[in-house]
């Protein structure tokens, strides 16, 4: 994820994602977002929805995994793990890269989500 849209996050929610500071002994979110920037707005509204039900939660991991969004955390609850798992289905549909819902398909061999125009590209 690009500089600007990984300080917004870390801005906006520091509650949320304040393990990035923490060595990689103790986190793995101190990669950051190991997403392309198409996956943004998922991870904002799923941030800000988590950030109000539990705001005990703390992001542990935010990758893409065999084309989906994953999102690990530490003191979860079961409503934030049903949000988890409908952000990951809404990334199953949307271009990594570009975030576009029209023409999204998965790549054999290395798994990612994408749409044609940025196949092509």
């Amino acid at each position: 994820m690009n500089i600007e849209n990984t300080k917004k996050l870390l801005a906006d929610f520091p509650d949320l994602y304040k393990q990035h500071k923490l060595p990689i002994t103790h986190t793995c979110m101190c990669w950051g977002f190991e997403t392309g920037d198409g996956w943004f707005d998922i991870i904002y509204n799923l941030s800000k929805k988590i950030s109000k039900i539990a705001p005990q939660c703390e992001a542990a991991q935010v990758k893409e995994k065999f084309g989906s969004l994953r999102f690990y955390t530490d003191n979860s609850t079961d409503e934030v793990e049903k949000l988890i798992d409908e952000a990951e289905k809404e990334s199953y549909k949307t271009c990594e890269f570009c975030g576009s819902k029209e023409d999204v398909f998965q790549t054999e061999g290395w798994i990612s989500t994408i749409c044609i125009k940025c196949n092509k590209e």
